[in-house]
């Protein structure tokens, strides 16, 4: 059963955070710099909501842990919702800085759900058409996004995480590298974008 504490949310755009702890010249330059990045756009299934991130992904990776698990059931419950867990539920995610993330139209849309009341994570679905859009640890610097709701050339999956939690008796895929638990890799992309951000780079 879903918790939602924040029934109806508007997402704030966290984009202008660091930029209101510079100097007006450098977040000018800091703009500037991410003018040149790659965009992408995520949109639930009615197109009523959309997000925008900028530039490299922390990560690319499905994840099989329990809670994800349950989390992508819950949403998959809900009236008319898009599939968002994998066949050997996996669920695959972009993981984004919460600095290059943002919702450019239909936040006020925004539904935050727990698995349970004192949850740190909420999953963000498009209460238009119930798309699951993306996931915030509470205490995390990044947001990850459904890697279903994008379009297009999208980066290749760099990790399969917490496989002992995997459902099917199928052999893993073998398109990247699978861990039972949370890699030290992983923990070091996390640490090292909390750096990145730090510097505003």
């Amino acid at each position: 059963m879903f918790y939602y504490p924040d029934a109806r949310l508007t997402l704030n755009v966290v984009d202008n955070r660091l930029a209101t702890r510079r100097s007006a010249h450098e977040a000018g330059k800091f703009q500037m710099a991410r003018s040149h990045q790659t965009i992408r756009m995520s949109s639930c299934a009615c197109r009523q909501v959309q997000c925008r991130a900028v530039g490299a992904p922390i990560l690319s990776v499905v994840c099989y842990c329990d809670d994800c698990q349950t989390g992508g059931q819950e949403i998959e419950r809900l009236p008319n919702a898009a599939p968002v867990l994998d066949a050997d539920g996996g669920t695959a995610y972009l993981s984004y800085r919460d600095d290059r993330f943002s919702c450019v139209s239909g936040a006020d849309l925004l539904v935050g759900y727990k698995i349970k009341d004192s949850a740190p994570t909420q999953r963000f679905v498009a209460s238009c058409c119930n798309s699951g859009m993306f996931l915030k640890f509470g205490r995390g610097h990044w947001v990850s996004m459904y890697r279903a709701r994008f379009e297009g050339d999208l980066p290749p999956i760099e990790m399969r995480t917490q496989t002992k939690y995997r459902l099917a008796n199928t052999e893993i895929p073998c398109d990247a590298p699978g861990y039972q638990t949370y890699p030290m890799k992983l923990i070091g992309k996390l640490l090292a974008s909390r750096l990145a951000m730090l510097v505003a780079r």
